[in-house]
């Protein structure tokens, strides 16, 4: 079916606008960490926002009010477990990997690496971004909890703090 009804075309206009606006304004007063770069537990929200967003739109089967609240719902939702993760280690713990240290002094952590799906190309790419053109001048590459790799050179590791406590790294 190509067209059903002006009728639908005005509801799903309506339900986007009303939907997208409060989206936009739950996520505004929610903070910069419902907003920032993902992790898993991030990503299953979007996931769901967008999932719900999409539903609210274009099915007439859900209220927009239902709608609205299922959007404010997922976002309290994540930014109770966000807060709860900020005062629990044990909560963290659950939705929160650890950084992974996959290379260090210049040499590839085989098992880490392994462990975490990661390629020799990704961590040599990874090196190349940051400027560095050679693995020996790297003190250190960590896998962040986000995805997203860093890359530490030698001459700028320092005391080594805020790799200290990471698995695979010690002095």
């Amino acid at each position: 079916m190509i067209f059903d009804s002006w009728g639908g075309i005005i509801r799903t206009v309506v339900a986007a606008v009303i939907a997208y606006a409060v989206l936009v304004t739950v996520l505004r007063l929610s903070g910069k960490r419902t907003l920032s770069k993902m992790n898993a537990f991030d990503l299953v929200v979007t996931v769901a926002l967008g999932s719900t967003l999409a539903t609210v739109v274009l099915s007439s089967d859900v209220a927009l009010a239902e709608g609205a609240f299922a959007l404010v719902l997922l976002v309290a939702l994540q930014f109770a477990v966000a807060w709860l993760a900020t005062r629990s280690a044990g909560v963290r713990r659950l939705i929160k990997s650890e950084p992974t240290v996959v290379l260090r002094d210049g040499r590839l952590l085989e098992q880490p690496m392994r462990r975490q799906r990661v390629t020799r190309e990704e961590v040599c790419q990874a090196v190349r971004s940051s400027g560095a053109g050679a693995l020996e001048d790297v003190a250190a590459v960590v896998l962040e909890t986000d995805g997203s790799f860093s890359v530490i050179p030698r001459q700028k590791l320092g005391s080594g703090s805020a790799v200290a406590g990471l698995a695979g790294f010690s002095r």
